[in-house]
């Protein structure tokens, strides 16, 4: 299918977010707070379709990987034991002049970006959010919100094991909000303070490793290009060595290629047993975080691949690539096009968009409004739906288009008397007349199957 629109423009995504109901401005009407976000009606479907797509990819279709939903708030010592305490931070310079501040590593000028003043000597700004447990606001009950779920697996790593009487390989799965106090948060929702990362530590004998770290590359970077991304738009990136993270033997990101460049959406690390040897024996205290292997009849600890990847990340990735805009009706030769004739459809794949199929009378009329409500009420048990009969039906379609819905269902007067319906396609904008006793077996069909 032909594309108008490569690339969007971030101001189109965000007009298009508040107009439609995606993501609004966290606090807006007390000024709004810094890279913080709120999900509107139609976005937090989205997400959760998302989400929902990513489990059943790699829990539910797999016999290998077990869900697990850790707490935000544990033990301080954990993060003391997995490294974050004394090294997760940022270099952080500050100009003398405007004071404002920046990563030393994201710029390149050695004066400020803003106003050219002179910046101060890095120093190293912790990125983890510190709250207090209890009445008491002293050092003894500060704890952490979370910087990654990854560490609530590690620490359950002997619980899941006991309790699910698996075997090497195998993984467990967690979706989750994480917390960092980045310098300089931006790009919408692509880097923010408050986010959800959709994380798999997968727990391996050592020395296949390296097999599984790439079989999981390719079942990642698969997901997405069947859900909708153009494989264009993507491509994976290996950390060179000196950028690698203190415990990891080997890293890929996936990227995206955003507006503004090409940026993480999901990472996949060969961790080695750094995190499960970290937390075994912690400040004196021996735990059995080891498998048992019944080949060698040794007690091991597992390597662990980790593909991590970002809900918000990836909910803007899918919106920017399936955004278009296309001219409708098509135009003359040598015809200019307006404004009012540009049609702007998300093409979402149909399984992320947030409403499946949208049923509109053909006018107000008192006469079809009884029967396009039984339709209505069909749909709803089987299908997210939306009931539209408000402007003229081609707004309607409009409006539909835009909010990525794959099939509007229009109910005319035709209808009163053969019980049958129109059904329109999104992307082609074909229309097929079906029996209304059938919709919800033929639409159940073209969401599976396409049109």
């Amino acid at each position: 299918m032909r594309r108008y629109v490569e690339t969007p423009q971030m101001d189109k995504i965000l007009s298009l977010s508040k107009r439609r109901g995606l993501v609004f401005q966290s606090s807006e009407i007390y000024g709004g707070i810094n890279a913080t976000w709120d999900y509107g009606p139609l976005g937090v479907e989205l997400k959760r379709n998302l989400k929902d797509l990513w489990w059943r990819s790699v829990v539910q279709q797999r016999d290998d990987v077990v869900g697990l939903d850790a707490a935000i708030l544990m033990h301080p010592e954990v993060w003391v034991s997995s490294g974050h305490v004394a090294g997760f931070s940022d270099p952080l310079v500050e100009c003398r002049e405007c004071h404002q501040r920046y990563r030393e590593d994201q710029i390149d000028a050695t004066a400020c970006p803003d106003c050219g003043g002179e910046l101060t000597d890095p120093r190293q700004f912790s990125l983890m959010f510190k709250t207090f447990m209890g009445p008491v606001e002293d050092s003894a009950n500060q704890v952490y919100l979370r910087p990654e779920t990854a560490q609530g697996i590690f620490v359950n790593f002997g619980n899941v094991l006991t309790a699910s009487r698996r075997k090497l390989p195998f993984g467990i799965a967690q979706i989750g909000k994480a917390f960092r106090n980045e310098i300089t948060p931006g790009n919408f929702t692509f880097r923010t303070r408050e986010f959800e990362q959709m994380e798999i530590e997968y727990f391996v004998k050592p020395g296949t490793d390296d097999e599984w770290l790439h079989a999981w590359l390719d079942d990642r970077f698969s997901w997405y290009t069947k859900h909708g991304i153009r494989p264009e738009n993507l491509r994976l990136r290996r950390h060179d060595p000196d950028e690698l993270a203190h415990y990891a033997k080997d890293t890929y990101d996936i990227e995206y290629r955003f507006p503004w460049g090409w940026g993480e959406l999901e990472g996949v690390a060969n961790r080695t047993d750094y995190d499960l040897r970290s937390h075994a024996t912690p400040t004196g205290r021996d735990q059995d975080l080891t498998f048992f292997d019944e080949e060698s009849k040794e007690h091991v600890f597992p390597y662990v691949i980790e593909p991590s990847g970002g809900v918000d990340r990836a909910t803007l990735a899918f919106l920017l690539d399936s955004y278009d805009e296309e001219p409708d009706p098509p135009p003359k030769p040598g015809e200019e096009v307006q404004a009012k004739d540009v049609r702007v459809v998300l093409r979402l794949h149909r399984a992320l968009a947030p409403v499946k199929v949208a049923v509109l009378p053909l006018s107000r009329n008192e006469r079809l409004a009884p029967l396009a409500h039984q339709v209505h009420m069909l749909l709803r048990p089987h299908l997210a739906t939306q009931y539209d009969d408000a402007q003229s039906i081609g707004r309607r379609y409009r409006r539909q288009d835009e909010i990525g819905t794959p099939y509007c269902v229009t109910v005319d007067f035709d209808s009163l008397e053969d019980k049958r319906v129109t059904l329109r396609d999104r992307d082609t904008m074909a229309q097929l007349r079906v029996p209304i006793a059938d919709l919800p077996a033929i639409l159940n069909d073209k969401l599976e199957h396409g049109w």
